[in-house]
């Protein structure tokens, strides 16, 4: 297992994947380290990957272009293996994320993890066994979905609080203002760095955050720091312990630590 710390390689085949992954993707590879390279492979002429490209530009994913020079040849899986390699040999990653369902990748990743490098693979529940085996870790598309907050779902989340704000004022203002992205990443980000008891070093939730969103930031909430954020937020038990410096922990409400059977 790759720490926090760790230099990771993102490559997205274009022809196998949704962009309603990506959200929760990146918060997954979050949790391994840092993706300093993010790119996507497709042939951006055609219709079918419309999709993308407003993803693009706002988790800053760089689209390589490869056109289909033969029909039913794959010349996406080819440029993605090249440029993989090329990378291996750099010596700069001590992980890649490879996301597709297609098995053509099983040899790659067996060959990057005979080079002593860690490989994640996400694909659907249908993407073949050989390439599911392949990798260090294998973690399937809706499980990426089930944490992530679709984008008409932040827009919704908006009017409702607007209307909800109308209907009973002086209960709304002692909310934070915190949208329903905003929760969704907190609540990813104390799950990710929680021990066996369910608590979580609030140093590391929000060393977690800083790498789920570049610009997340309690002050964007109208808070001074990320613990009165956290204490606001209402999804979160505080406990404060020691005096100097005092360490600050959370834990989802609701999520006692399970008693051992028997």
């Amino acid at each position: 297992m790759t720490g926090t710390s760790d230099t990771l390689a993102l490559l997205i085949d274009g022809d196998n994947a949704s962009p309603k992954i990506v959200s929760g993707l990146l918060a997954e590879i979050a949790t391994y380290g840092t993706a300093s390279v993010r790119r996507i492979y497709g042939d951006w002429t055609k219709p079918n990957l419309n999709g993308w490209k407003e993803c693009l530009l706002e988790h800053s994913i760089q689209p390589v272009q490869q056109f289909a020079y033969t029909t039913g040849k794959n010349a996406t899986d080819g440029a993605m293996i090249i440029d993989a390699m090329d990378l291996l040999y750099t010596g700069r990653f001590s992980a890649f994320c490879i996301v597709s369902s297609d098995s053509d990748f099983a040899r790659l990743a067996s060959r990057i993890r005979e080079q002593g490098v860690t490989v994640y693979g996400f694909g659907e529940r249908k993407t073949p066994r050989p390439f599911i085996t392949a990798c260090d870790k294998f973690v399937y598309f809706d499980v990426l979905n089930a944490n992530s907050v679709e984008p008409d779902i932040r827009q919704d989340a908006r009017p409702a609080a607007a209307a909800k704000a109308k209907a009973f004022p002086a209960k709304a203002l002692a909310k934070p203002k915190l949208d329903a992205a905003a929760l969704k990443m907190l609540e990813n980000a104390v799950t990710a760095s929680a021990d066996e008891d369910g608590r979580a070093n609030l140093a590391r939730v929000g060393a977690h955050l800083a790498k789920q969103s570049s610009d997340f930031d309690a002050r964007n909430y109208g808070f001074a720091r990320l613990t009165d954020l956290v204490e606001a937020s209402g999804i979160l038990d505080v406990e404060r312990s020691g005096d100097s410096p005092k360490i600050v922990t959370v834990r989802m409400k609701g999520k006692a630590r399970p008693r051992p059977n028997g």
